[in-house]
């Protein structure tokens, strides 16, 4: 025990001697733990101790413990068999993936990142996205295993059925552990990508170099063959490459094999060489089923390089293990069943029955618990050491990180009066960004490059850019798909983060994809979308939205509004800043308009209301929205000079107003009039709802026109006349 003991100790004096040098080592915890009970080290000095910390936590472990290759096999065999399990009993799902993939997620989970099992939200735990979202079985065994309390044995045995804590796709609202949804091919990628910026700029905001780093993560991600083939990922990866986000590091799982076969059919380009073309460092390893020291190593490499992303070629057997169904596509996405799970396990020696984890197993993985609650009480006594020397930095990163708004923000919002100058509401939008800039930390966000048209730099910032991560105005580049889905990451680093983004609303389509993403996911994404009509004139009907704000009232929890004016602007700015868990889509206009009366940023939180009433019943009421309001309200007052009764009603936001009380609701359209008239700049769908068949609507349900906004606004009848005759068709 002695020489034991004094073995140990010499050990520690070498590190110590080593890091003094200044090389990047990593020590053993259970090493130190045992060199306490025998003989006491020399004394490390504070900032010794603090590299020391860091050292370990940013370092992969390139001599892993003291757990034994024999029980490291066995317990990679129990990712590979909690998977092949519950897909069985699931009749559904993938196993292919997590049979392969399991020697990267038990060195990750359990060697390299830093993660507490019983607090899943810590805030400076690394992140890990599976962008190959169908191997879902794959994670949520790695989470059960190392006691995430989110995953039961009983919730695996659960996989894929109702109500279930394991869904067939991970969903980052249901499984806590699980950071971002994924399932679409690539969506990961770039969310590993806008969690990655996330990082780089609290970072940059908020570490000092004379006290303890606060912000200090990486951003781990498994993604496939399938996600290297949609072209979204590589938008992402091309900015990655671009901001040299060096705390990202993606493992991609080269199994060659895709539902169609193997991919020679349809996929034979270089990766890595195409990902060095897009500023990556890249590595391959070449045998992730057996070389764990070469997976080890690789991230050990990646973590080395701080001034770029990291791509690990991981080449795996899909299926491994499978003696029939291995490297095929059968593998893939069905289940292996049960003649060829008992011979799977057989062949690699696999003696435990269905969903049994032996205890040694176990035990190695549930260390997980406490070495987690140790890092975690480590960033917080960093925390309280950096508040002590920074209080009003610390005081604004931990109300950022809180999620909570800061008190009175939306006082920071302007209003108008009908005197006020009318702009198109591009123009507002833009007075709305830079309102809130000063008042809102998390605000973060930027364009396709169309900032000088969608109005959306914040004018007290400069560029997020490489060596510039403390910036907040993002260019994006012409990448709509991978903005979107970036900024999915950003809000799903839940630090606080706002993010915006912005292109001509016709180019929704390119995103729609990341869109609906964030409306699953309960992403709170303001998506600011100029030149929303064929008001935007001469760019002819390629650029003209017709029946986009219709597919956007058709998205579950996406919140459509079309503002009118200055007033129902600053209401959707603040709509959207309140509603974290559900984006917003704000369509925003070209042309001017004016700032009516009765408008009211109020009016905007309620979905619709009158801004225009007349003594009694209304003989018709008259709805709209956006840049056609101000026909609604001329159509009205020249009824009433016709001794006709009119009322206006504005309807932003649709999804608002159905979720108001029904006497609200029957308050503004009561149901006692039916002579109803809508107006807007697009299609008719959906508006049947609130004109009934009786009602009538002013729009164009077919492409626009090339000419000046005007002259295509008389071409389809949306013009005050137009709504006057439609008025009294109903009251005929």
């Amino acid at each position: 025990p002695l020489d034991s003991a004094l073995n140990i100790y010499s050990h520690l004096r070498k590190m110590q001697t080593i890091l003094k040098a200044g090389q990047q080592q990593v020590v053993d915890r259970r090493v130190q733990g045992a060199a306490r009970t025998s003989v006491a080290p020399k004394p490390i000095a504070r900032s010794q101790q603090r590299t020391l910390r860091q050292d370990v936590r940013t370092a992969a472990i390139a001599n892993p413990s003291a757990v034994s290759k024999e029980v490291v096999e066995k317990c990679v065999n129990a990712i590979r068999f909690l998977s092949i399990d519950g897909v069985n009993k699931a009749k559904s799902g993938h196993p292919g993936m997590p049979m392969g993939c399991a020697p990267m997620g038990y060195i990750l989970y359990n060697e390299v990142m830093k993660h507490n099992p019983k607090n899943p939200q810590w805030f400076n735990r690394d992140r890990f996205v599976l962008s190959a979202g169908h191997g879902s079985m794959f994670q949520y065994s790695l989470l059960h295993l190392n006691g995430y309390d989110s995953v039961t044995m009983d919730d695996l045995k659960s996989f894929r059925q109702m109500g279930s804590q394991t869904p067939g796709h991970p969903e980052n609202f249901v499984t806590n552990g699980v950071e971002v949804t994924t399932g679409p091919l690539g969506q990961g990628v770039c969310n590993a990508v806008g969690l990655a910026v996330a990082e780089a700029n609290l970072a940059a905001r908020f570490n000092k170099p004379d006290a303890p780093k606060i912000v200090d993560h990486y951003t781990y991600c498994i993604a496939g063959d399938g996600c290297m083939m949609e072209g979204l990922s590589n938008e992402a990866s091309s900015l990655a490459g671009h901001w040299g986000l060096g705390k990202l590091i993606m493992l991609y799982d080269d199994n060659k094999i895709s539902i169609d076969g193997h991919t020679e059919i349809s996929f034979t380009e270089d990766v890595l060489k195409r990902y060095e073309g897009l500023g990556w460092h890249v590595l391959h390893v070449q045998d992730g089923n057996h070389d764990y020291d070469g997976i080890r190593k690789a991230i050990a490499d990646a973590k080395a390089v701080t001034d770029k992303p990291t791509i690990i070629k991981v080449s795996t057997l899909i299926g491994y293990g499978s003696p029939n169904k291995a490297d095929s596509h059968d593998v893939h996405g069905a289940p292996l069943g049960a003649e060829e799970t008992a011979a799977t396990r057989k062949n690699l020696g696999w003696e435990f029955g269905e969903f049994e984890v032996p205890q040694d197993v176990l035990s190695v993985f549930r260390q997980a618990v406490e070495e987690g609650a140790k890092s975690e009480e480590a960033w917080k006594a960093d925390l309280e050491a950096y508040a002590a020397k920074y209080p009003a930095e610390a005081a604004e990163f931990k109300q950022l990180i809180s999620r909570e708004l800061p008190k009175g923000w939306e006082n920071a919002l302007p209003s108008f009066t009908p005197e006020d100058k009318g702009l198109a509401t591009r123009q507002h939008s833009q007075t709305m960004l830079n309102a809130l800039a000063p008042v809102l930390p998390g605000l973060i966000g930027g364009s396709a490059d169309l900032a000088p048209s969608n109005l959306t730099l914040m004018k007290m910032f400069g560029d997020f850019q490489k060596g510039q991560y403390a910036e907040r105005n993002v260019r994006f580049g012409v990448r709509e798909h991978a903005m979107g889905a970036i900024a999915n990451g950003i809000a799903h680093h839940n630090s606080g983060m706002i993010p915006y983004t912005a292109t001509f609303f016709i180019f929704s389509d390119y995103m729609r994809g990341a869109m609906r993403m964030s409306a699953l996911s309960e992403a709170g994404i303001i998506y600011v979308m100029t030149h929303d009509s064929i008001g935007l004139g001469e760019d002819g009907p390629t650029h003209q939205p017709i029946e986009q704000l219709g597919n956007f009232r058709a998205m579950p929890n996406m919140l459509m509004i079309r503002p009118a004016g200055g007033n129902e602007t600053a209401g959707a700015y603040k709509v959207g800043i309140e509603n974290r868990k559900r984006p917003t889509t704000i369509a925003l206009s070209r042309q001017n308009m004016p700032n009516l009366p009765g408008t009211s940023r109020e009016g905007v939180e309620k979905g619709a209301y009158i801004i225009k009433d007349c003594q009694g019943t209304p003989d018709v009421i008259i709805m709209g929205t956006g840049s056609e309001l101000e026909l609604a309200y001329g159509a009205a007052e020249e009824l009433e000079k016709e001794g006709k009764k009119a009322r206006v009603v504005s309807m932003p936001c649709w999804e608002l107003y159905e979720e108001q009380p029904q006497s609200y609701k029957d308050s503004v359209l009561p149901p006692s009039v039916t002579q109803r008239v809508a107006v807007e700049a697009g299609s008719s769908f959906g508006w049947e709802r609130y004109i009934g068949w009786s009602g009538a609507f002013v729009g164009v349900d077919t492409f626009g026109a090339s000419a000046p906004a005007p002259q295509i606004y008389a071409k389809f009848g949306i013009t005050k006349d137009g709504v006057v005759a439609a008025c009294k068709k109903v009251m005929a």
